[in-house]
């Protein structure tokens, strides 16, 4: 079993990459926090607004804004640490403690943000129990606490089960209005099969979406989305393309979601392996060819992924280019392995011809960690003559709330511009 794990020693945070700005004394332009008297009115206050509560820049100038989060305590409680998608760096977990205001049970954490920045959070309460922070184990046993935020009515499913993660979008953020259903939208049809598979050992079940009033039509595109267990039975990718569909923004197109089965299944089979390569090419699209209308030409494939699956889709139209003409790949993991042979995908591509692939590449300006190897990437593509390669950086981290918008403004994308043309004599499978 693979066991790589990201880079963890990059010691400084790369240029143009966002560092927020704690404001936890500024926190009086945001909301006037209470004295020992005046607790249940300040969160009844609260209540009616929800969390976390966001106010003017105290620096002044409309670009940024500052938000708290609040929590309210217990009597035994120690410690409250509040922490945003990787708006926190683990190895100093107490940058992101919230302040206690004497004599009440009002914990608090201001930062100053750009108005555009989006996250989800979670919450770790010290309630009193255990060895204090003088412990050698502390924050390890303080991420076990984990909290959501029962004052924001706002949340997505989690990763892999659980109680669902809160999340804030401040004004500007990217509208995800597109994930929501709409009346009077056509509604495509999802199923759901136990795919056979030599190739994986046995069979993978897969999600399909097929549009609607399209049961006459022939040689619709495909996307292959990976984690399909979480993108339509826990986030309802249907209602995106049901809506991208209806608005005319991309055309009706059958959809392919393999599940990840759990954590480890998944490492063993989105770190380049020519295995899941080999069922997603040989195995499910020819499955699925012989069921529903879909197209054979790979300029209207698009392979889509996120962190290990980002770098997967790419290692999928590289390895199979007369099948992936298009990869989506947000937050792709492409630091990957860690370790000497480290980046290994943006060296093969250095090292390799030119192929007839596309590329739409987004990254979050948070993800300081994984930044320096994506932004190589994108720099080796450009001159290895990749000219089709979109690149952009969100400000968010590395978070589902953020990969929703990109996904749908990744595939108008890819499925609207005008196909690349096939290089001649490209290998359909160049050495695996």
């Amino acid at each position: 079993m693979i066991t790589s794990v990201p880079p963890r020693d990059a010691p400084e945070r790369p240029p143009r990459t966002v560092r927020p700005d704690s404001l936890t004394r500024l926190v009086d332009p945001v909301c006037a926090l209470p004295g020992p008297d005046g607790a249940e009115e300040f969160w009844a206050r609260v209540e009616e607004a929800g969390t976390p509560l966001v106010g003017p820049d105290p620096r002044g100038g409309d670009e940024h804004v500052a938000v708290t989060f609040l929590w309210r305590g217990a009597p035994g409680t120690r410690a409250v640490q509040v922490l945003p998608n990787k708006l926190g760096d683990p190895r100093a977990p107490e940058g992101n403690l919230m302040e206690h205001v004497p004599g009440t049970d009002v914990w608090h954490w201001t930062l100053r943000l750009r108005r555009d920045w989006r996250g989800t959070y979670d919450f770790y309460v010290d309630e009193g129990e255990g060895p204090g922070p003088e412990a050698a184990d502390y924050w390890q046993r303080l991420r076990t606490r984990r909290r959501h935020d029962p004052l924001n009515h706002r949340s997505l499913p989690r990763r892999w089960g659980g109680d669902p993660v809160s999340y804030a979008e401040l004004p500007a953020a990217p509208s995800a209005r597109d994930w929501r259903p709409r009346p009077g939208v056509a509604q495509g049809e999802v199923s759901v099969h136990e795919v056979p598979s030599e190739r994986l050992g046995g069979s993978r079940r897969v999600w399909t979406y097929r549009p609607a009033d399209t049961h006459g039509a022939t040689e619709l595109p495909v996307l292959v989305l990976l984690d399909g267990e979480h993108w339509q039975p826990q986030l309802g990718l249907a209602h995106l393309l049901d809506n991208l569909i209806a608005d005319g923004r991309i055309p009706p197109l059958v959809a392919l979601l393999p599940e990840s089965v759990d954590a480890a299944t998944r490492w063993s089979d989105l770190a380049c392996s020519p295995d899941f390569v080999a069922f997603l090419d040989e195995e499910l699209l020819p499955w699925t060819a012989a069921r529903l209308p879909v197209t054979d030409d790979p300029a209207r494939t698009v392979v889509a992924g996120q962190s290990l699956g980002g770098l997967t889709a790419a290692y999928a139209a590289l390895a199979a280019p007369g099948r992936f003409g298009n990869v989506l790949a947000q937050s792709g993991s492409f630091w990957w392995p860690d370790g000497p042979e480290a980046e290994w995908l943006t060296a093969r591509i250095a090292e390799s011809p030119r192929l007839p692939v596309r590329f739409w590449l987004s990254f979050g300006e948070q993800e300081w960690v994984a930044l320096p190897a994506a932004r190589r990437l994108r720099d080796t593509l450009a001159c290895a003559g990749y000219e089709d390669v979109s690149y952009r950086e969100f400000n968010g981290g590395h978070d589902y709330l953020c990969w929703r918008t990109e996904l749908a403004d990744g595939l108008v994308d890819l499925l609207t511009r005008g196909a690349t043309a096939p290089l001649a004599g490209a290998p359909r499978h160049p050495d695996r």
